[in-house]
């Protein structure tokens, strides 16, 4: 099995990547409770560079996964784990002509953080994992079972605090936040750019919801969240579009019904945020199973 030479950037969730070699795809148990099952295979070049506001947790299940990651290039194979931290550039391409395939859990940083916080006992900053692949046991153990288990609330629930809990083990250091942080303020304004994502909000507005200026906000809420407060509406919006999508609208309704100045506006940011474009995107879809 020869390594590309590249210094560049049941069914349904648990189908075999061996039985559609060849033929690329994915599959999304869209979000539930702050949760994402994603699935996929890729024979060459996966996505380009990209960003997400989420934890990445996920296992290669075939072949060779290679990605850019904080300035590095990682290689991930059967078995070992990879971790992606919230807003951070990435990409994902085959590392052998046999493609590869894998399984991620997206996690909402807010659900991560409320778990951590319980664990602890106090409000801390988000856990940071140097090694972006490694062979860590529980963070495996935690991405099979979401994948064997139905993504019911108390499930949700049990992942959630299983991936805290491993996540904690494996990171860098503890960091405390201090008084500094209004935790209730910046939950605040993230529960309302959740309610309000396919509008533009203005600063005005959050510093009057919270009592923090624009500029404390957006240091606490990347703290806490691991973004900025404009990151995140514009993920809730191109969530908003991606379900959209799953129902099989025109890309140029989803455009407009997502808040988009016009669909050349929409494509530059999802893929921007995927790493692909919408049509690619649900081109390569399949359905999930119940």
């Amino acid at each position: 099995m020869r390594l590309h030479d590249t210094t560049s950037a049941g069914e349904g969730l648990e189908r075999s990547c061996q039985r559609t070699r060849g033929r690329e795809w994915l599959i999304t148990s869209r979000p539930s409770d702050g949760v994402e099952l994603f699935s996929a295979w890729f024979a060459g070049h996966a996505y380009q560079k990209h960003r997400h506001d989420t934890y990445a947790v996920g296992v290669t299940d075939s072949g060779v996964q290679v990605f850019d990651y904080r300035g590095a290039m990682h290689t991930s194979t059967p078995g070992q784990v990879v971790v992606l931290y919230p807003d951070e550039v990435h990409d994902g391409r085959a590392g052998t002509d046999e493609g590869f395939g894998y399984r991620i859990v997206y996690l909402e940083p807010s659900r991560l953080a409320s778990a951590i916080r319980a664990l602890r006992g106090v409000a801390s900053s988000l856990p940071f994992v140097s090694d972006a692949v490694s062979t860590n046991a529980d963070l495996a153990r935690a991405v099979d079972m979401a994948f064997r288990t139905p993504l019911e609330p108390l499930a949700v629930d049990s992942l959630v605090v299983d991936l805290a809990q491993a996540l904690m083990a494996g990171e860098r250091a503890t960091a405390v936040v201090t008084r500094r942080v209004d935790v209730t303020a910046v939950e605040r304004a993230r529960q309302f750019l959740d309610a309000e994502k396919t509008r533009v909000v203005h600063s005005q507005e959050l510093e009057s919801l919270t009592g923090l200026t624009r500029y404390d906000l957006a240091r606490q809420f990347r703290i806490t969240l691991g973004t900025s407060p404009y990151r995140y509406l514009l993920m809730r919006r191109l969530e908003f579009a991606r379900d959209r999508i799953h129902r099989q609208r025109p890309l140029a309704e989803v455009a407009v019904d997502a808040g988009f100045a016009d669909q050349a506006h929409f494509t530059r940011a999802f893929k921007t945020a995927f790493g692909l474009t919408p049509a690619r995107y649900r081109s390569l879809l399949k359905p999930a199973s119940p």
